[in-house]
């Protein structure tokens, strides 16, 4: 994964579009949007809402423009094709995260999840693993979902 990471960030963001981001934020933009298409994934059925859902989160959480939100989302993408667990993106946001950061990222998962109006049994079984490897308090899981679930998905886009 790291590999890949840094040649595409050494090719097409360093170059062009993100001069000033170190690799280490490139990676941990990249791990945040791998967490969410893994959530995306959960039940089986990616949608439009949830898409849309992944790449404002990004956009919004990073700063990004859309052109890089789409290249950091379309390499996500491919890493989760490789990946075998969540471990290798969420050790990365574990150890460079702060606790509000990461906070931040369960908010993004729960937006994702509830994206489509509704919540399945293995969309929030997902959140609480990857909440649990972020260690966020339980609280915080909490806090997070009441806040998705009482957003409207038109807010997120």
């Amino acid at each position: 994964m790291i590999r890949t990471i840094q040649e595409f960030f050494s090719v097409r963001v360093v170059t062009e579009l993100e001069p000033a981001a170190t690799a280490s934020e490139r990676s941990l933009q990249l791990a945040t949007a791998a967490l969410l298409i893994e959530m995306s994934r959960a039940d089986f059925e990616v949608g439009e809402e949830e898409k849309r859902t992944i790449e404002h989160g990004i956009r919004k959480s990073f700063g990004l423009t859309e052109e890089q939100t789409q290249e950091i989302v379309a390499l996500a993408e491919l890493e989760v094709k490789e990946s075998v667990s969540l471990y290798e993106f969420t050790r990365l946001v574990d150890e460079n995260f702060s606790p509000e950061q990461k906070k931040h990222i369960v908010g993004l998962l729960w937006q994702v999840a509830y994206s489509d109006n509704r919540l399945e049994e293995n969309e929030e079984y997902l959140i609480r693993k990857v909440a649990k490897l972020l260690r966020v308090p339980h609280a915080d899981f909490i806090d997070e979902k009441l806040k998705a679930k009482a957003r409207k998905p038109e807010e997120t886009t």
